[in-house]
């Protein structure tokens, strides 16, 4: 076991500059190992989410476009959504301890995302990956999820501030819209490569 002693930041001051519903902000002070003390570091906490790579009955994986206001474009992605913390918490707002979900609430928010934005369901579920979604500066999670032989049970039931559409594409088509840029998310390309690599 590696000793990391003296590697651990001491947080010695944190402010709340944005904590609602959608997220914790904070502006944090810290020591360093050195006993530097440096400020401010920002980081926060935001709904940790599960993602689905999932494929129909003819291979295909079933695929979603929406607008993303981050880099001011649509792109092409694999279903997720956020894991409600609300019904677990007993504060109305993010804090940097009730986003970090359990698997079975992860499971359960992987199926009804799937459901909710595309239609599709699933009997063949494999867990691939549950990591931190950007570990710089965040402390939510992404639970990766594998979903085959997926079939189309009903249409979709979007959120009131959801507006995206449903898309298949083959793997030769998928791989083009990764290297030609319109596959965007880095945490679904992961997906899809973990999806190879488990040979599911």
């Amino acid at each position: 076991m590696e000793d990391n002693g003296n590697l651990v930041w001491k947080l010695k001051k944190e402010e709340h500059v944005v904590q609602d519903e959608w997220i914790d902000f904070r502006r944090n002070d810290y020591e360093l190992p050195n006993g530097e003390v440096i400020g401010p570091v920002y980081n926060y906490s935001k709904h940790s989410f599960s993602l689905i790579v999932a494929t129909d009955e003819n291979g295909d994986f079933i695929c979603v476009r929406q607008y993303r206001h981050g880099i001011d474009e649509v792109t092409s992605e694999f279903p997720a959504g956020a894991i409600e913390y609300k019904e677990k918490s007993d504060v109305p707002y993010i804090t940097s301890k009730n986003i970090v979900a359990s698997e079975e609430d992860a499971f359960e928010a992987a199926k009804r995302e799937l459901k909710e934005e595309t239609g599709y369901v699933s009997d063949n579920w494999k867990h691939l990956l549950t990591t931190p979604a950007n570990a710089t500066l965040s402390n939510s999670n992404v639970h990766i999820y594998a979903a085959t032989n997926c079939r189309k049970v009903t249409g979709q039931h979007l959120d009131d501030t959801e507006f995206l559409n449903v898309l298949t594409l083959s793997e030769k088509e998928l791989k083009q819209r990764i290297f030609e840029g319109d596959f965007k998310q880095s945490l679904h390309v992961l997906a899809y490569y973990l999806f190879k690599d488990s040979n599911y």
